[in-house]
Order: C-alpha cells, then sequence, then structure tokens
C-alpha cells in the first residue's frame, strides 16, 4: 500500500530548540516544549476534510533550565513536565467551562528527587503511577495521590549510565527504560517486594534514545545513536509479558542517530499491517514504516519526508482521529512542530 505524509501546519513560537511535541488523549490539544522552558498549547479543529491550529496558550513554566519532556495524563487534564532542573511539574487547567480548553494553567505539583537532569516523564494508562528518569542513572516510579500529590513507591538504579527514556505499556503496569549504557530494562512489581528488571535488552551498539510498546501491546520498539530501529518481542510462546525479549526485526535507512519513534494502529488503513511506526533524528527525515505479522513481523519503509525539518528532530508523536485521518507532530532543533497529515 502506498502512503504520503502531507504537511498541513508550521507552528513556529519557541525561540529555542523543541525538544517534543504530544496530543492531549483527551482534549482537542497539542502541547509542546523546549529548551526556552515554556510548554505552548495549540487547539485543534477539523475544517474542510483536515485540521487547523491555533495558539490557545503559552505556560510559562518557571523551570530554571529546558524542558525536556512532557507527559498528559490519561484523562487529558494533568500534564507533567519533566527539566534539566532536575524538577518535573504537574499542571492544570485553573479556567474554562467543561468541555472547553483551559487557557490558564497552574503548577499543582513540584516533585523533586533527581540529583540532575530529568530526561524523561511518563504515565501509566491508568494515570496511578508516573515514571521519570535522568542523568543520575536512575528511574522513579512515583504514586499518583488525589490533590496533586506524588509518594516514590520505588527507585531503580539499574542502569550504568544516564537514562533517556521510560515509557509504560499500553494495558499492564510494564515499564521499560533506555539508556546511554546501548540497553533497554523492562521492570514490574513485585507485590511481595518491590519494582524490579525483569529484562535486560542488548542489540544496540550506541545510545539508546527512546523506546516505546506497540498499541497492541505485544511488540516494543528502540531506536539508537547507531542508526538503527529494534523491534522486540516476548520470547515465551504464550505472549507473556514477563520473562525474556528477543530482537525480531531491525530497520536500517536513517542516516544518522534516530532520537524518536511513534506507533499507531494501522487496522483500519490497511487490515494486513500491525501498525504504521515514524522515526525521526539527525538527518531530519521523516520515515514511516508497515509493520505485518504473517507469522513473522515484516517491516518495509512505506513514506518518507527528507529535509521534513532543516535541523535535528527531536519528537514524533502520533494522532488518530478515526475516519477524520491519522496526523504526525514533529518536533525539532528548528524551533518549529510541523503537523503532517497520513494520505493513503
Amino acid at each position: 500500500m502506498t502512503y504520503s505524509l502531507r504537511l498541513v501546519s508550521t507552528l513556529a513560537g519557541h525561540d529555542q530548540r523543541v525538544w517534543q511535541a504530544k496530543w492531549n488523549p483527551a482534549a482537542k490539544l497539542l502541547a509542546s516544549c523546549s529548551a526556552d522552558r515554556t510548554v505552548r498549547l495549540y487547539q485543534y479543529a477539523r475544517k474542510e476534510s483536515t485540521i487547523t491550529l491555533d495558539l490557545a496558550t503559552v505556560i510559562d513554566t518557571s523551570h530554571r533550565r529546558s524542558v525536556r519532556s512532557i507527559a498528559w495524563a490519561p484523562s487529558g487534564k494533568l500534564l507533567a513536565t519533566a527539566s534539566f532542573d532536575s524538577t518535573i511539574g504537574i499542571w492544570e487547567g485553573a479556567n474554562g467551562l467543561a468541555g472547553s480548553v483551559p487557557t490558564e494553567w497552574e503548577c499543582s505539583s513540584t516533585i523533586e528527587g533527581h540529583e540532575n537532569e530529568c530526561k524523561c516523564v511518563s504515565y501509566s494508562s491508568t494515570g496511578t503511577l508516573l515514571a521519570t528518569c535522568g542523568r543520575d542513572k536512575s528511574v522513579w516510579i512515583w504514586e499518583v495521590q488525589p490533590d496533586s500529590e506524588f509518594d516514590c513507591i520505588s527507585v531503580l538504579m539499574e542502569h550504568t549510565q544516564d537514562v533517556k527514556c521510560v515509557a509504560w505499556h499500553p494495558t499492564a503496569e510494564v515499564l521499560v527504560s533506555a539508556s546511554y549504557d546501548n540497553t533497554l530494562k523492562l521492570y514490574m512489581d513485585d507485590p511481595a517486594d518491590d519494582w524490579y528488571c525483569f529484562a535486560t535488552l542488548k542489540g544496540h551498539t550506541s545510545t539508546v534514545w527512546c523506546a516505546t510498546f506497540s498499541p497492541c501491546g505485544k511488540y516494543l520498539a528502540s531506536c539508537s545513536d547507531d542508526e538503527s530501529i529494534i523491534i522486540w518481542q516476548p520470547t515465551g510462546d504464550d505472549g507473556g509479558l514477563i520473562g525474556e525479549w528477543k530482537e525480531i526485526c531491525r530497520l536500517a535507512g536513517h542516516t544518522g542517530p534516530v532520537f524518536s519513534i511513534s506507533w499507531t494502529a494501522a487496522g483500519h488503513i490497511n487490515k494486513d499491517s500491525v501498525t504504521l511506526l515514524a522515526s525521526g533524528g539527525t538527518d531530519g527525515s521523516v520515515y514511516l514504516w508497515e509493520i505485518k505479522s504473517g507469522g513473522t513481523i515484516m517491516a518495509e519503509r512505506v513514506a518518507s519526508i527528507e529535509q521534513a525539518h532543516d535541523a535535528d528532530i527531536n519528537s514524533v508523536d502520533w494522532l488518530e482521529m478515526g475516519d477524520d485521518g491519522l496526523y504526525l507532530a514533529s518536533a525539532g532543533d528548528d524551533g518549529l512542530v510541523k503537523v503532517w497529515e497520513l494520505q493513503s
């Protein structure tokens, strides 16, 4: 099947590099964070068979250094910001009627614990757990309490170097982390004891920048400074998550480190596809990969945008709008966020 990506919006406003852009899971909002220490929120609407985006508000986070990562709670009502100043901010709308987008956001909690730069933040699928990671080689798991309270329930020191990314499984309380030590780690909770690492994934030959589970939860993708993307799968015949994982597919094509990947379910577009995977990195290109399962996982690059940004691409993130289409947000060192429409 033939795909293409059409540029529908270029969002300027940040005056330094944009680290991430993330779609809100419940409201028609796109958030972006930057080295300029702000978060910009854009409201989108469906008009004339595509979407338009307008700036809703700018959050001056008061972080002392770059806002490196953002994460929406599943409810869409809370936004977490992770900063190089070692803290995590939790933001919630302070105004707006029910169903409308708040134009004012307040910091309801500041989470401290990391010794230095915090690199990534991620909410679990239930919104009851928050994971963070940082340059201090640690992964922290926080339990979300009422009234914006966060209790640390585990500090995991499994990596030997800077931890770049944490991401939750879409349905299970299983966490993955990716590190400068070239490995990925998988964690789960032992109810009788504590969170623990149950698998270490080795395959990349350089820094692993990003890891994310597929929407179906059966696969894991990771991308690296070694210019590759690896698809992983549990080794057990029963498909259980707990245990060892193995490399089942390796994607090559980028001409530099790959910084970000994002899955989207593709079954409603092509019944033979498990998913579409988008990737971006230092070559400034966005690649689109179709992942198929016919007993053996197969991957094919089905679309590319060369020089999608005139600089490193730090983030890609899919928005699924059902019958209204699929849209991809990309963010780069050029200070821009771009939104692309998938066409097939």
